[in-house]
């Protein structure tokens, strides 16, 4: 496992619990961070930092429900206050929300995967950016989209439309926040062996795995190695793009 250049840093990290936000997790643990891993669920969140201090790292485990935005408060300046400042923040908590035409897609299901996919991220970036605003000593900070958020798909107009709203917010806050120091990345994974895949029939996971040139799906260590790198300081002159991480499936 690679080391970053995040020795002595304090790291939020939502969705931490499993998946990507686990992996970046342990990666930035492993480099020298105090890590919070967050997560709707304390318990998934609790493994993740068994696991970390286990191996040897600085990590505490809360539970945030990021479409709160009361609760996300609390969280990040609960933590900032603890481990005295606040330097990198992980926003992926997310969810799929459901399949459906834009003709007939559900309200409660638009609802429900905006209140997450994009609020939530808006949630948490505002609080992250106080937070290091207050320590004065600038911050870096990375956006889960999605390759979903450089293309359409025709089934998934919730998912869709708020991962292309993510890396616009993205970008606004960057521009925005430059002159703090305050650095804005948006990272677009292509389809990840995660458990938001898991409900997917073992013939249509075969299919999504032939939309990627390199011929299978991505694992969610290969984005955390991503994640870590721009919330680096190695990473210094990155601020307001836009990642793929995709196995090529926008090259095509």
């Amino acid at each position: 496992m690679a080391r970053y250049e995040v020795e002595g840093k304090v790291a939020f990290v939502t969705g931490g619990g499993s998946g990507i936000g686990a992996a970046v997790s342990r990666v930035l643990a492993a480099s020298g961070a105090s890590v919070v891993v967050a997560d709707i669920s304390l318990g998934a969140a609790e493994m993740v930092a068994h696991d970390i201090e286990n191996a040897g790292g600085k990590v505490m485990a809360v539970q945030v429900d990021v479409a709160d935005p009361d609760a996300v408060d609390r969280v990040v300046q609960g933590i900032a206050g603890i481990l005295g400042g606040l330097d990198i923040g992980i926003n992926n908590a997310g969810v799929t929300g459901g399949g459906g035409l834009a003709g007939d897609y559900d309200t409660a299901a638009w609802r429900h995967v905006m209140s997450i996919n994009l609020d939530g991220v808006f949630y948490c970036q505002r609080a992250e950016i106080q937070a290091m605003l207050a320590a004065g000593r600038g911050g870096a900070i990375v956006n889960l989209a999605s390759v979903l958020g450089a293309v359409g798909a025709g089934r998934s107009p919730g998912y869709v439309a708020g991962k292309h709203a993510v890396v616009g917010l993205t970008k606004s806050a960057a521009i925005g926040h430059a002159v703090d120091g305050i650095r804005v990345n948006s990272v677009g994974p292509g389809y990840i062996d995660t458990a938001l895949l898991s409900a997917i029939p073992p013939e249509r996971m075969a299919e999504l795995a032939k939309l990627h040139p390199l011929g299978r799906l991505g694992r969610a260590e290969e984005v955390a190695e991503l994640v870590a790198w721009l919330a680096s300081d190695a990473a210094s002159f990155a601020t307001g793009a836009y990642y793929p991480i995709d196995g090529g499936y926008l090259a095509v």
